[in-house]
């Protein structure tokens, strides 16, 4: 008897897998069934999706909600389709897209017309892709020119920073010694030094680090 299957991918371990979970339960495919991987699509090289496709009979029927659940680009979801129908010779149903199920029309008409949803579909997702992409490059750009600073926020600077800071300004010790007694990697030192810098009060030399005034 042919098996039903549900494959479900989310890009990093932070996303939620709950609705393509939903959406699985709805056409009563079996937990057991449901194959998951929380990795990058970026290839395919995952572990529950091989496990999958070994699995994969004749006459199957495997289920995803999207169709960039098979890849990240176009070419990656053609190939795929190909493999599965083609050379596992299973049914696919895309739950997003009624039309993009090789249950129905298995005649000339139904093949013609799913291989053009197929087409326009894949085009569709890497096109997303690439302008999902470019929105957070130009986000990013933006806030940068804003001043924002992205990474995680910068500890407080030790006790003796300060003293530590002034002796390697003024040529007593070195660089090295100075990290060395403030417990941080040179590199560390010298980029907080810069930012400290930046922080010097108007009146003498006093110095203080923001968020410390």
């Amino acid at each position: 008897m042919p098996n039903t299957y549900g494959y479900i991918r989310v890009s990093t371990k932070e996303q939620n897998e709950d609705r393509q979970l939903i959406a699985l339960r709805e056409m009563a495919v079996p937990e057991r069934n449901i194959f998951m991987d929380k990795q990058s699509g970026k290839d395919f090289n995952r572990p529950q999706y091989k496990k999958l496709i070994r699995k994969l009979k004749p006459d199957d029927l495997l289920c995803i909600k999207s169709i960039d659940r098979l890849g990240r680009n176009y070419e990656e979801i053609q190939n795929q389709w190909r493999i599965l129908t083609k050379e596992k010779k299973i049914d696919i149903a895309v739950l997003d897209m009624p039309l993009l199920d090789t249950r129905r029309g298995k005649d000339l008409m139904g093949t013609f017309l799913s291989d053009i949803v197929l087409q326009v579909l894949s085009f569709v997702a890497e096109n997303e892709r690439v302008n999902i992409r470019q929105r957070q490059a130009e986000g990013i750009a933006a806030a940068k020119a804003r001043g924002v600073r992205f990474g995680r926020p910068a500890g407080p600077l030790p006790e003796n920073y300060h003293t530590a800071y002034r002796r390697w300004k003024s040529g007593a010790i070195s660089g090295t010694a100075a990290a060395r007694e403030c417990g941080m990697p040179l590199s560390t030192f010298r980029y907080r030094a810069k930012v400290y810098e930046k922080a010097e009060l108007p009146q003498g030399d006093a110095f203080a680090e923001p968020g410390l005034v």
